[in-house]
């Protein structure tokens, strides 16, 4: 990707985000003010008003969003009205925890994956390859949330072995990694086998083994380099999906991270750190789908050619 293009394909995400920001700030204003949820039962119509002006809820929805716009360039994303802190603090203190999540899911999904798709490709239809298949296709199907539930039944509540939800040592960790890692290990699985698969019929690997490269070799060395592209690919969505999807299991674990913290700003009406949110949301996926382009021609030197 030229210099050019990545300019362009910043602009292009910069705009994108303005959009989608713009979106947001109409929604989740329809859900109702904040100003009822925030002052007591028995407030005066006086308070409320005086409130709603403070807040600038009094104003037209575009002038609203110009101003918010406006600090927003400054990177001031407002003040949290349940925190009492700046929204950007709240929100950069729980990302890094969602982020931590996804970065070890991915990791783990897809070493897996590379390793038994491979394998499976190996020898297609073989004994592997039919258990491979039918676990791959069984994890990217099963929904997250029942996987959670059913893993705090049986190993928080029934066995004792981990806590039922919370943030700490290691232990914390095991049920929200090892709910969240079935699904992107089904689907990379799936693409793995199949891109290798096409892979070992080329004619170089057919070269390389009849020069007498090892199996293993031709396997994770020939064959695995040229099958990395649509991989990578689905890996980045794949990555994508789990910076803005993984509310539910924080919620289900209580894990302190940008789904969990988006929710309960949902049921608060906490306008700035639901925005603050969405937006730190949509910039790591625009950066993970700016690195994908990016590793596109190293991967691929085709690429290179027609970018």
């Amino acid at each position: 990707m030229s210099l050019n293009q990545l300019l362009q394909r910043v602009l292009q995400s910069v705009l994108t985000l303005i959009g989608l920001m713009l979106v947001v700030f109409v929604l989740i204003r329809l859900t109702g003010s904040p100003v009822n949820l925030f002052l007591p039962l028995d407030a005066s119509d006086e308070m409320r008003e005086a409130l709603t002006a403070q807040l600038g809820l009094d104003q037209p929805l575009g002038v609203q969003f110009g101003r918010w716009f406006a600090d927003a360039a400054r990177l001031d994303l407002g003040a949290s009205l349940w925190h009492s802190r700046p929204a950007a603090e709240v929100v950069l203190e729980a990302l890094p925890h969602t982020l931590a999540l996804g970065a070890i899911v991915l990791t783990l999904a897809t070493l897996g994956a590379v390793v038994v798709g491979a394998l499976a490709a190996f020898r297609p239809h073989g004994l592997f390859d039919r258990l491979a298949s039918a676990g791959s296709l069984m994890g990217a199907s099963v929904p997250d949330f029942w996987i959670a539930l059913m893993a705090v039944l049986l190993f928080a509540v029934s066995l004792h072995w981990l806590p039922t939800s919370g943030y700490g040592g290691a232990q914390y960790w095991v049920l929200p990694v090892a709910t969240l890692v079935f699904r992107p290990f089904g689907v990379l699985v799936q693409i793995v086998r199949g891109s290798m698969i096409a892979a070992f019929t080329a004619p170089y690997i057919r070269t390389a083994r009849a020069k007498g490269a090892q199996n293993r070799r031709v396997i994770f060395v020939h064959a695995l380099r040229n099958a990395l592209l649509p991989m990578v690919t689905v890996a980045g969505d794949l990555a994508a999906q789990l910076a803005g999807g993984v509310t539910v299991i924080e919620t289900v674990f209580g894990w302190p991270g940008i789904g969990k913290l988006m929710i309960d700003a949902i049921l608060q009406r906490d306008f700035a750190v639901l925005q603050a949110g969405i937006l730190a949301v949509a910039a790591v996926i625009v950066l993970i789908n700016i690195v994908i382009d990016l590793l596109y021609p190293l991967i691929d030197p085709r690429v290179r050619g027609q970018t």
